[in-house]
């Protein structure tokens, strides 16, 4: 399976952009590719094994899906793995650099969308987690 990577810089504290990540209450902020998604519902038990499910929601009620899933592996304010619930697997990576903190994301690729359609979805959502963290 091929992986894709997107990745950002947040101007913010690593403690923050850890918090802002996994905290379901936060979550529902910043979690969608545009201003014609939402996320209504988040929630997650963060340990390993623990399950997340994240409901995204086209504001008009037209569509909708949940992205769900197992945290495999947790290393607090530094690493995130979890595999989804369609056997895919999703690293993220949080390290603290003198301009912010650098949150990477590498996700197999699934094969309905186009590679760069999953780049450019992936990749608006984490600008979203940007522009969030760094208002909050």
């Amino acid at each position: 399976m091929e992986k894709i990577h997107v990745n950002t810089v947040i101007a913010s504290s690593l403690s923050h952009v850890w918090d802002c990540f996994t905290n379901p209450m936060h979550v529902t902020g910043w979690n969608f590719a545009s201003s014609e998604w939402y996320c209504p519902t988040a929630k997650n038990d963060l340990v390993i094994g623990g399950r997340f499910s994240y409901r995204m929601a086209s504001i008009d009620g037209c569509m909708g899906f949940d992205f769900e899933g197992t945290f495999t592996e947790i290393q607090p304010v530094s690493l995130l793995q979890y595999r989804l619930d369609d056997d895919r697997m999703v690293d993220v990576l949080f390290e603290e650099r003198p301009e912010g903190v650098l949150v990477s994301e590498a996700f197999d690729a699934e094969l309905i969308n186009s590679i760069d359609m999953q780049k450019a979805g992936w990749q608006a959502i984490l600008d979203n987690f940007k522009a969030y963290c760094e208002k909050k």
